[in-house]
């Protein structure tokens, strides 16, 4: 028989969800991962939640931001995810490897991604082993384009422990 955990991941782990690049800048440095936990909060006022790992360095360095850019990562972009999400800022400079530019409040803003925003942190939660983090949209770009999947993102060894 299965553990409610082991029940609650068989079900979770079929979702089929879209993968952001998250990006900030503090302390004067530029910050970013992958991440999978993200959802709109609200409609009206827009709000949008995303969680950062407290193993990610974009988390250990950049949780007092006061912004985050948020990236729909887009479909044929799996090595700007792998960059993102198989890499460490701690070994690998990633803003180094890829195309980028400075977006709303200093935010680095991806260039392969068209799909886009910059949010004002309202809130932090602990939310077990990841912090979420609620934000009220202040910028956006927005461009048609399928995007990067979970499941594909199940493929990437992550850059740092789990």
């Amino acid at each position: 028989m299965r553990t409610l955990s082991e029940t609650f991941d068989a079900i979770v782990g079929d979702f089929e969800y879209p993968m952001f690049i998250v990006t900030t800048a503090a302390g004067g440095e530029r910050l970013g991962c992958l991440v999978g936990f993200a959802t709109q909060a609200s409609i009206d006022p827009p709000r949008f939640l995303v969680c950062l790992s407290h193993n990610n360095r974009t988390y250990r360095h950049g949780r007092d931001s006061g912004w985050l850019a948020v990236h729909a990562v887009l479909a044929e972009a799996e090595a700007l995810a792998e960059l993102f999400g198989g890499h460490t800022e701690d070994d690998v400079d990633k803003f180094g490897r890829c195309a980028w530019h400075d977006g709303p409040h200093g935010m680095p803003v991806l260039d392969e991604c068209g799909n886009w925003f910059v949010g004002r942190v309202l809130d932090r939660l602990d939310a077990g082993d990841h912090d979420a983090f609620l934000l009220e949209p202040v910028a956006a770009e927005a461009e048609p384009q399928a995007d990067f999947t979970f499941h594909r993102a199940k493929r990437i060894d992550p850059g740092h422990e789990a």
